[in-house]
C-alpha cells in the first residue's frame, strides 16, 4: 500500500519589523529555509511562508521617535527586510506582512468565534493614564528608573540595561515616553483569553501532537510547565492606535495584543500568497505544520495560539512539529538590536565572505539543545577546517586527479562501484535523510560533513596516485566512486548551501539530480575541471573584522552614552533574579473549581502565612504532603488561578522521557531550616528586596537534575554545603 505524502505548511517566526535583524535573528527564517529547500526536493507538496510582524507597541513608539507614521517606519524597514533575506538566499514562497486588510479581516473573524464560545473574558484594571496625551499608555510608552539597576530610560516592560522584566507600575519616577508628562492610576477595561476554560481541548491536542511531531525538547519542557502550574486568563487587548481594531462594543479605542494577532498572521500571509489557502490552514488530515522559532517565543506558539484555534471550533491545521532554538550569542555579549551588539544581516554583506559560507557556520553550530556564542576565531576554524579542509577538500583532490589522469579515458565509468565503499555512504545518507525529517538541522549538516570525511579518506588509504599504475581496475573503481558521493554530496548540501550544490553538480554533469537520485550509480557522469569553492579566512582578515565590528559596537554604545551590557551566565542571573525559599506546607486543600490543584498553605518564616496553588493532585494526597518542606519560588509575580491567589510555586522534577502530565517530583527539603534561602554555587545569596519575577523568565532559566542534583548552569543549588536532590527522576528538567 502506498504512503500519502501529506502536504508541508512551514512558518518561521515573524520578524519584527522595527529594526535590522542580526545572526541571532536570521537563525528561525534560515532553519525554515533549510527544511523547506529539503522538502521540496524529497517531493513534498510545500509552502513556506514568512513576513514581518509590523503591529505593535515598539512599531508606534519608534515611528514617533523618527518623526514618521508607523506605516511609513514599516514600509521602510520592510525592504529592508526583504533585501536581507534575499542575499541569504532565502527562498520564502511567499514573503508578506500582517498590515494588510487580509490580516484584519482574519484575526476579527478568529476573535469573533472565539468571543461568541464564550473564550473571551472583560476585566477592569488599574492603569497608568497620561492626561496631556490623553490616553492610557501601553507598556513601552511609560518610562522611568529601573527599579533594579537604577537605569533611568528603563521601559514599562523591560529594563534594557539589566534585561529586567518590569510592570510600569514598578517603575521609579514614571512618566510618559511621549511628552514626559508624570501618568497617574486610572481604571480601565480589558478583554482576556480565557486560557484556562481552553485548557481541555489544549491538553488532548498536545499530548497528541508533541509525539506525533516530535517537538523540540525546549518546547515540550516549557510547555508542560505552563500547563502543570496552571494556565491563567491572557490579556488580547492595549491602548494604541497603530494595530486592529477590536470589533466589540465599549472597545472602539483599543486595538488587539501584538502577541494575539501575530501567529494569525502565518494565516493571513497565507492567504495573500494563495486564493486557496484554507486548503493549507483548514485541512488538518492532509497538511502538517512545521513551524521554526525561537525558545523566548515557545507559549505563543504552543500555547496561546493553538488555545485561540482550537476555541473557535473550526477544524485547524495545528501545529504537528515545533523546532524552537536555543540563543546565538556574540563573543563580548548578547544580540541586541537596541544596543547594536553583533553581526546585522547588513553587517554580513560587507565582510565580502560568501553567504553559503555564513549559511554553512550557521548550521555547523546552530543553537538546538543549548546556547551557543559565536566567535571569529571558531568561526575561522570551522570555516578553514570543515567546510575547506573537509567537503571542499574532497571535492578538489578528487576531481584535480580525475582530470589530470582520466580525462580522456572513456572506460572509467565502465569500471565496477566498489560497493564496501558506497553502502557506507549509502548508509549515512539514509541517516541524513532520517534527521533532516525531524528537522535536526545541525546534526544533519555534521553527517554530511562525516559523509565527506569517509570520502577523503577512501582517497587517502586508496591512494590512487600508485594504484594508477599498479592497480588500474582499483584505481578507476575508486574514483568512479567517488564521483558519485561527491554527486551526492551536492544534493545533500543544497538546503544548507544552494550555490555551493549548483557548483558541485556542475563539476560533475548533474545540475538536475534530486534527491531520489541519492545512491543511484545509474546516471553517467561527466567530471570536469573544478575551480575553488571557497578562500581560506586568514588570520590577518579574521583580525580586522573583529576590529571592525568590535569597534563599531563600542561607537554605538558611546553614541547612545549606555555602558555594555554584560553577558550574564545562567547561574548568575538565576542568582541575581530569583529567590528560593525553604516553605513548610500547614494545610492542604482541593481547590474548589480545578480537579487537579491543590491550594497549600505555607509557613515560610515570614510575617505572615502564604498561599499557592500547585497542579499535583494526581501525584500527591493531602497526607503526603501536609508537614512536608519545599522549595518555594518566592518571588514569583502573584497570579490568579481560578479565583485563589498564588504567591509563588514549588519546585518538582519530572521524567523527560514520560508522557506528558504522567510525573511529578516534588523536591522535599525536610532537612533544611524553615525559611532558609538557597543559594547558587559561586554566588552571593540574592538580595532581600529582589523585584518579582516573571514566569517567562523563570521557565527561561534552564533548572535541572544531575544525578540527582539540582543545578543550573552547571552550578548546584543548597544552603551551607547541603544540595536540593532528586530521589526518583535523577536526570531531567526542574521548574
Amino acid at each position: 500500500m502506498m504512503t500519502v505524502m501529506k502536504k508541508r505548511l512551514i512558518t518561521s517566526a515573524l520578524p519584527y519589523v522595527n529594526n535590522i535583524p542580526h545572526l541571532g535573528n536570521l537563525i528561525q527564517v534560515l532553519s525554515a529555509d533549510v527544511f523547506a529547500r529539503f522538502c521540496r526536493s524529497k517531493g513534498y507538496e510545500t509552502l513556506y511562508v514568512c513576513g514581518t510582524d509590523e503591529y505593535g507597541t515598539a512599531t508606534e513608539t519608534r515611528a514617533l521617535q523618527e518623526g514618521v507614521t508607523p506605516r511609513e517606519l514599516c514600509d521602510h524597514y520592510f525592504v529592508i527586510h526583504r533585501d536581507i533575506y534575499r542575499w541569504f538566499d532565502i527562498r520564502f514562497d511567499y514573503f508578506g506582512r500582517t498590515s494588510t486588510p487580509a490580516q484584519t479581516e482574519i484575526v476579527q473573524g478568529i476573535f469573533r468565534k472565539v468571543d461568541e464560545r464564550g473564550y473571551i473574558m472583560e476585566h477592569e484594571i488599574e492603569q497608568l493614564y497620561c492626561p496631556t496625551c490623553d490616553r492610557f499608555l501601553a507598556d513601552r510608552f511609560v518610562e522611568g528608573t529601573c527599579p533594579v539597576c537604577s537605569y533611568e530610560k528603563a521601559r514599562g516592560d523591560q529594563c534594557d540595561h539589566c534585561q529586567s522584566l518590569l510592570e510600569p507600575t514598578e517603575l521609579i519616577n514614571p512618566h510618559c515616553g511621549v511628552c514626559g508628562t508624570k501618568p497617574e492610576l486610572r481604571k480601565t477595561r480589558h478583554l482576556y483569553l480565557d486560557l484556562p476554560k481552553a485548557l481541555p481541548l489544549l491538553e488532548a491536542w498536545m499530548d497528541r501532537a508533541s509525539k506525533e511531531g516530535f517537538w523540540a525538547n525546549n518546547a515540550i519542557q516549557v510547555t508542560r510547565s505552563w500547563i502543570r502550574d496552571g494556565l491563567k486568563e491572557r490579556a488580547i487587548t492595549r491602548d494604541l492606535k497603530w494595530g486592529i481594531p477590536v470589533p466589540k462594543e465599549g472597545y472602539e479605542n483599543k486595538v488587539f495584543y501584538v502577541w494575539f494577532d501575530a501567529p494569525i498572521g502565518y494565516i493571513s500571509i497565507t492567504s495573500e500568497a494563495t486564493s486557496e489557502w484554507k486548503s493549507w490552514w483548514q485541512d488538518p488530515k492532509n497538511v502538517e505544520l512545521f513551524q521554526f522559532i525561537g525558545k523566548d517565543n515557545i507559549p505563543f506558539h504552543t500555547v496561546i495560539f493553538p488555545s485561540t484555534l482550537l476555541a473557535t471550533g473550526d477544524d485547524w491545521t495545528m501545529l504537528h512539529h515545533m523546532s524552537s532554538s536555543e540563543y546565538l550569542n556574540y563573543e563580548g555579549g548578547k544580540f541586541s538590536k537596541s544596543l547594536g551588539v553583533g553581526i546585522f544581516g547588513n553587517d554580513v554583506q560587507d565582510t565580502k565572505i560568501p553567504v553559503d559560507v555564513w549559511r554553512f557556520y550557521i548550521f555547523y553550530n546552530r543553537p538546538e539543545t543549548s546556547d551557543f556564542t559565536f566567535t571569529w576565531n571558531d568561526f575561522q576554524e570551522k570555516v578553514n577546517g570543515q567546510l575547506i579542509g573537509n567537503l571542499s577538500n574532497l571535492v578538489n583532490r578528487t576531481l584535480t586527479f580525475v582530470n589530470r589522469f582520466y580525462k580522456d579515458d572513456p572506460d572509467l565509468f565502465d569500471a565496477e562501484i566498489d560497493t564496501a565503499l558506497y553502502d557506507e555512504v549509502k548508509a549515512i545518507e539514509t541517516k541524513i535523510d532520517e534527521i533532516l525529517e525531524r528537522s535536526e538541522l545541525r546534526e544533519g549538516l555534521r553527517q554530511i560533513l562525516a559523509l565527506s570525511s569517509v570520502g577523503n579518506k577512501a582517497f587517502q588509504d586508496g591512494e590512487p596516485w600508485k594504484a594508477r599504475t599498479e592497480n588500474p581496475e582499483k584505481a578507476k573503481s575508486l574514483l568512479k566512486t567517488l564521483l558519485y558521493v561527491i554527486r551526492d554530496l551536492g544534493i545533500l548540501v543544497e538546503p544548507y548551501m544552494p550555490q555551493t550544490s549548483r557548483e558541485i553538480l556542475s563539476f560533475v554533469g548533474s545540475e538536475d539530480a534530486k534527491w531520489s537520485d541519492l545512491g543511484s550509480t545509474d546516471a553517467v557522469l561527466t567530471p570536469r575541471e573544478p575551480t575553488l569553492l571557497f578562500e581560506k579566512l586568514e588570520d590577518d582578515r579574521i583580525a580586522e573584522l573583529r576590529e571592525r565590528f568590535s569597534g563599531s559596537q563600542d561607537q554605538r554604545k558611546q553614541e547612545m552614552k549606555e555602558e555594555p551590557m554584560e553577558e550574564l551566565a545562567q547561574g548568575r542571573i538565576f542568582a541575581e533574579k530569583v529567590i528560593l525559599k525553604v516553605a513548610q506546607i500547614t494545610e492542604v486543600e482541593k481547590h474548589p473549581n480545578g480537579d487537579r490543584l491543590y491550594i497549600l498553605t505555607l509557613d515560610a518564616n515570614e510575617d505572615e502565612e502564604r498561599t499557592i496553588v500547585s497542579s499535583i493532585v494526581p501525584f500527591y494526597t493531602e497526607e503526603e504532603l501536609l508537614g512536608r518542606k519545599i522549595v518555594l519560588v518566592s518571588n514569583m509575580k502573584p497570579s490568579n488561578f481560578r479565583g485563589v491567589k498564588s504567591r509563588g510555586m514549588l519546585l518538582a522534577a519530572n521524567d523527560p522521557e514520560a508522557e506528558e502530565h504522567t510525573t511529578c517530583e516534588v523536591i522535599f527539603v525536610d532537612d533544611f531550616e524553615t525559611g532558609a534561602i538557597l543559594e547558587v554555587e559561586g554566588f552571593d545569596p540574592p538580595q532581600a528586596n529582589i523585584p518579582y519575577v516573571k514566569p517567562d523568565l523563570f521557565f527561561s532559566l534552564e533548572l535541572y537534575a544531575e544525578d540527582g542534583v539540582v543545578k543550573v548552569d552547571g552550578r548546584p543549588i543548597g544552603k551551607a554545603g547541603r544540595h536540593l536532590r532528586t530521589v526518583t527522576y535523577l536526570n531531567g528538567p526542574v521548574n
